[in-house]
């Protein structure tokens, strides 16, 4: 992994997130954001895979739960799209799992239901 290129990747990812909620605004749901912020990101001329399987591994056994990443970029970063009042604590665990299943590093969690998106962003390393 080069941390050059993942940090390129997130503060694109970030810029174009603040475009979309610049012209969006907060209220919408998430779909809408994720759609928005993958048209941006492919017209980057990245990689977006959307609703990407998270099996859990439970005892050397992979299980598909349901879990889905909702944008991986360049197979690299993951972006967990939130459109609620405030993130609360399990959203952060949500992140920090879904890096350790699909054995990534770099995470986002956005949550475009605030004033100023910036308050909306954090980013998570393992």
């Amino acid at each position: 992994m080069n941390i050059d290129y993942i940090n390129k990747i997130t503060s694109d990812i970030i810029g174009s997130a603040i475009e979309v909620h610049k012209v969006l605004g907060p209220g919408l749901l998430e779909s809408a954001y994720k759609e928005c912020l993958k048209y941006l990101l492919i017209k980057k001329g990245y990689k977006v895979d959307s609703e990407v399987p998270v099996p859990i591994v439970f005892h050397e056994v992979k299980l598909d739960c349901g879990y889905r990443i909702d944008l991986l970029v360049e197979n690299e970063v993951i972006v967990e799209i939130k459109s609620i009042e405030a993130l609360a604590p399990v959203h952060t665990a949500q992140v920090l799992t879904h890096l350790k299943f699909a054995k990534k590093k770099v995470g986002l969690l956005i949550n475009f239901n605030v004033t100023v998106l910036k308050q909306g962003i954090k980013r998570y390393v393992l």
